[in-house]
């Protein structure tokens, strides 16, 4: 019996400590990547970023000059988000806006909206959705050009009544058999343009002077 005893002690020994050593290796191979995986994050965003704004427009890091957006019901989020300010020689010139289209055919359709300070859209990337594949994923620049039907738009331009897809009397195609995604997207990219509108003086605030 206290063989026995001995030989489960040791066993459990021998456990906690190959727990503890695979406890460590993780961490630290954790903390040896994580640079690199923020600076891959950090790219992939940045190059999204990049393609919702005009080429050349701007000569800053947008993601450095950040800014924090509430949990808002014209963006669409649950959650707080992100505004991303472009700049050209010290002054902004657009602001890129994390948003969201909560009823979309399968849920949720997030995306983000490059807005210039004419408020104009100057491009509109989805970032994430579950739409059905093949039919919703138009949405997604790698596989359609729909999106870039935003580029130019603004709250008067079309007309606030023709901001629908075509089948309901509005100016935006949609592809036959999917008109959920689009009537989602439309509804949702124009809310974004209200929020710009109501907060551009904060959203494009000229730094102050030292």
């Amino acid at each position: 019996m206290i063989e026995l005893r001995n030989q489960i002690l040791a066993t459990a020994a021998a456990l906690l400590v190959f727990s503890m050593l695979g406890a460590a290796l993780l961490s630290g191979t954790f903390h040896a990547t994580r640079p690199a995986i923020e600076r891959s994050e950090r790219d992939a965003k940045m190059k999204l970023i990049a393609q919702t704004l005009p080429a050349g427009g701007f000569d800053n890091d947008p993601v450095r000059d950040e800014l924090p957006l509430p949990v808002e019901p014209l963006l669409g989020l649950k959650l707080p988000g992100q505004a991303y300010v472009a700049k050209r020689h010290g002054q902004p010139v657009a602001v890129v806006l994390e948003a969201a289209a909560p009823d979309g055919y399968a849920g949720e359709i997030r995306f983000l909206i490059g807005v210039r300070s004419d408020g104009t859209v100057s491009g509109v990337r989805v970032t994430g959705h579950r739409e059905t594949p093949g039919l919703g994923d138009y949405i997604e620049i790698g596989k359609s050009a729909w999106i870039r039907g935003f580029d130019g738009k603004s709250l008067g331009n079309p007309q606030p009544v023709e901001w629908k897809v075509r089948k309901d009397g509005g100016r935006f195609d949609y592809m036959a058999g999917a008109t959920i995604t689009p009537r989602a997207m439309v509804k949702a990219v124009r809310k974004a343009l209200e929020y710009f509108q109501a907060h551009q003086s904060e959203l494009l605030a000229t730094p102050a002077k030292e």
